[in-house]
């Protein structure tokens, strides 16, 4: 018996998790690894970044992308799905808005709360145009549930 993941129990799991970790390319083949709260929608993962994030850049400068979402406290826990990706910015106004509903559905209880309570400085962040950022997965999901495997 494998620990690999179906298709579907992968895009499962990935649709269930609440963080994902986005890694792109800096100009001089660096990674850069950082965390996004995202949705999944068409078997691709989508997340907002302000337009004027290094992110975007990034992208712009260079589509590829990894994508992974992990849980497990101890060994037999350990759950993972991991793709490669070729990363787009969304800019078709109807997706935009599925992508924007569907963010805003799955976070609605994990917000932090009225603009008020925020620090100035994250409110002048986030004020901006925002960019919606799309991984098509590259080849095959690389996935793992260390709970498939029988003890002895």
């Amino acid at each position: 018996m494998g620990i690999a993941l179906s298709e579907d129990e992968a895009w499962a799991f990935l649709d269930a998790a609440l963080t994902g970790i986005v890694t792109t390319l800096r100009r001089d083949g660096f990674p850069v690894t950082l965390p996004v709260w995202f949705v999944v929608l068409g078997r691709e993962v989508y997340f907002r970044t302000p337009a004027g994030s290094s992110k975007v850049a990034r992208i712009r400068a260079d589509p590829r992308a990894a994508f992974l979402v992990e849980s497990g406290d101890r060994w037999r826990d350990l759950r993972a799905v991991s793709f490669s990706a070729t990363a787009r910015l969304v800019t078709d106004e109807a997706r935009r808005a599925e992508v924007f509903a569907a963010r805003a559905a799955k976070y609605a209880d994990r917000g932090t709360g009225d603009q008020r309570t925020l620090p100035e400085a994250t409110v002048r962040h986030y004020a901006g145009d925002s960019a919606i950022v799309a991984l098509a997965p590259v080849g095959r999901l690389i996935s793992w549930d260390n709970s498939k495997l029988r003890p002895r």
